[in-house]
């Protein structure tokens, strides 16, 4: 190396190392004066306030406005115990068929390549971008009274439409890609690595995923069921459509709050309302225990 050369002028630096690059405006980006930061805590605050805090005190306030007397009569009313009962026997049924669905999408997704691969992940996602009138609608062509089924249907004396098997599908619909969706991001960025050692160790398929695989997943997979059992339970446009209505047989809980609220049993609605929302609370500290506890692997299902 000559004099000259080591005398040179040092390389010029990236862009986004340069003190006028994009790195000094993201660090400005993040240390703006405290009166703007306390400015955006404060309307967040507000915002949680009006739209999200309130509400929900003003359901547990108007439930109980006229006393426990009036608010334990309407929640032991004949028809609002069959909606509870409906409603806890659909998200029975729907959770773990979604359950099932849910590990065998991601498994096949993550583990293995094969042709309509891509055909799969899109229909995974299909309820979140499909109405849930229109998923419900569909049911109504296909296996209401003049749809495609109902013929063959009415003969045989099978009830699917304005009936629980018509709510429980379209609840499994809408609620699908709960369990999917969080396992699959987690099962692709752990690979294959573990499952093929188990397999060259001798291990059988089953035994491979309930020893390895499983354990792996366990939380993550609770947290969609948990997502999975909020949405199902708080389900209205799908059900709506398909369960006709009926007093006492196909009305969930929020068609049973819809109806008392339109025949103005304001305390009967409130109070059953009152239910879904403590059924809210619920999933939301198991959901923020599991953030809690686990937050550093259920984070890596965000990842991607």
């Amino acid at each position: 190396m000559t004099a000259d050369a080591s005398l040179q002028d040092p390389p010029a630096l990236p862009p986004e190392f340069r003190p006028e690059g994009p790195l000094l405006h993201r660090n400005a980006a993040i240390s703006e004066p405290a009166w703007v930061q306390r400015i955006l805590i404060s309307l967040a605050l507000l915002f949680l306030l009006g739209f999200l805090l309130l509400p929900l005190i003003s359901v547990f306030a108007e439930a109980l406005r006229n006393g426990w007397v009036t608010y334990k009569d309407a929640l032991f009313e004949p028809d609002a115990i069959a909606a509870i009962k409906l409603t806890l026997l659909v998200a029975a049924l729907a959770v773990p068929l979604n359950l099932v669905f849910g590990i065998a999408a991601a498994w096949a997704i993550t583990k293995f390549e094969f042709r309509g691969k891509s055909v799969l992940i899109s229909l995974i996602d299909l309820p979140f971008s499909v109405s849930p009138v229109v998923a419900g609608v569909i049911y109504i062509m296909i296996f209401g009274r003049h749809g495609w089924a109902g013929p063959w249907l009415d003969e045989n004396d099978i009830k699917i439409v304005f009936a629980v098997p018509g709510i429980v599908l379209a609840t499994v619909f809408v609620t699908f890609p709960f369990v999917a969706r969080e396992l699959i991001p987690l099962m692709h960025e752990q690979g294959t690595d573990n499952e093929q050692a188990a397999l060259t160790l001798g291990a059988s398929g089953w035994k491979t995923f309930w020893h390895v695989t499983l354990p792996s997943i366990k939380w993550a997979l609770l947290y969609g069921v948990l997502l999975c059992s909020a949405r199902a339970m708080g389900e209205f446009g799908a059900v709506s459509v398909v369960s006709g209505h009926i007093r006492g047989q196909t009305n969930t809980m929020p068609l049973h709050v819809e109806i008392l609220y339109n025949e103005y049993q304001f305390a009967g609605a409130f109070a059953v309302a009152s239910i879904l929302a403590l059924f809210a609370l619920i999933t939301l500290a198991l959901k923020s225990y599991l953030e809690w506890r686990h937050g550093d692997e259920l984070a890596a299902t965000r990842r991607h």
